[in-house]
């Protein structure tokens, strides 16, 4: 029973975020809140995307943000 409801708690958000930003931590500045949590840093340094582990929100390294090439 607990999963599920961690599973429901799971969001399909994407933070884009450019190395200048780096290290970025979850939950965001702006974020609900409802959705707080333990503030996690989440590592993009050997990959361009990761996700928090308490919430699902993924966090992409782009070059520039706005950019989706």
């Amino acid at each position: 029973m607990k999963n599920s409801a961690m599973q429901e708690l799971k969001t399909d958000n994407v933070v884009e975020v450019t190395r200048d930003e780096l290290p970025v931590y979850c939950p965001v500045s702006d974020a609900a809140l409802w959705s707080s949590h333990p503030r996690q840093f989440i590592p993009l340094g050997d990959a361009p995307e990761a996700s928090c582990s308490y919430c699902g929100t993924v966090f992409r390294l782009v070059d520039n943000k706005g950019s989706n090439e």
